[in-house]
């Protein structure tokens, strides 16, 4: 069955609920969407599981999203293993009262989301039964992927570089935007906020960048080469003094062989002031 045609099936069973069908993103990978109203859930997750044409005998996942004023969406996900298609059911709920029900009797494995989705975001599972802390410490208060919740850490500690959008650490340029969680200076905690955590133009103690800017040194003009710093005469690098031999040198009247010629013989030496060379056997 095409997407389509299995969010039909489904607002076909649950008639006369106002079921919404939809086509998920991704392409070949695109799901059918059907959304339900809360009082209808439990009857949808049903309906998908036992209907022979959709056969969604396998529970995938189950999360929520933080939609702000206008509630929670809780998502759940469910696959045939014989037809090989999925859905995407969704149902809103209210954000004073965020309560449904819970689909652990169909699906047993959905204890452990809906415990996740209760902690994370404050939803209740009625008929769950066993909504106890899964990933905090028992003291923890609060609800982490609630996006009014505080995130205490931007507070602690100032936030290292330009990495929302507005921040920059060389000042000036438009006004920060802070995302959901992310507290304006002096606004959350005991402790002030640290000077430039809010980004530059927000608050008292904006306008100061949180990590000054490293001066660099001044680059050579260009064609320029930098003067190289003298060696002290006599290390192992320079040569000896002009007016010291050589310590490998023969004494100053024997004069140095000649070079050798391309063929490996030596070349003669050249001849004397008078003329005569070596080879001439001291005659005129």
């Amino acid at each position: 069955m095409t997407p389509e045609e299995v969010g039909a099936r489904l607002v076909a069973l649950l008639a006369p609920v106002e079921a919404t069908p939809s086509v998920s993103g991704g392409q070949q990978f695109a799901r059918a969407t059907v959304d339900v109203p809360p009082a209808s859930w439990l009857t949808a997750v049903s309906a998908a599981r036992d209907d022979t044409e959709l056969a969604c005998d396998f529970f995938d996942w189950l999360s929520a999203v933080d939609e702000l004023a206008e509630g929670f969406d809780v998502v759940a996900h469910l696959w045939s293993t014989r037809l090989r298609h999925g859905l995407l059911l969704r149902t809103r709920l209210p954000r004073g009262a965020p309560t449904v029900a819970s689909v652990v009797d169909i699906y047993p494995g959905a204890a452990w989301h809906e415990r996740e989705t209760h902690e994370m975001f404050g939803i209740d599972f009625a008929g769950h039964g066993e909504l106890l802390p899964l990933l905090l410490p028992p003291e923890f208060e609060g609800h982490p992927l609630r996006k009014e919740f505080v995130l205490a850490s931007r507070v602690a500690k100032p936030w290292p570089g330009a990495k929302e959008p507005g921040e920059s650490e060389a000042g000036g340029g438009r006004r920060p935007i802070r995302p959901p969680g992310v507290p304006a200076p002096g606004e959350w905690g005991p402790t002030p906020t640290p000077a430039g955590a809010g980004g530059v133009g927000e608050g008292p103690r904006g306008g100061t960048p949180a990590r000054p800017a490293r001066e660099r040194p001044a680059r050579p003009a260009p064609g320029a080469r930098p003067a190289r710093t003298p060696r002290p005469a006599g290390t192992a690098d320079d040569p000896a003094p002009a007016d010291q031999p050589a310590p490998d040198a023969g004494p100053a009247d024997q004069p140095a062989p000649g070079p050798a010629a391309s063929g490996g013989e030596p070349i003669a030496d050249p001849p004397g002031r008078d003329g005569r060379g070596d080879h001439d056997g001291g005659t005129a």
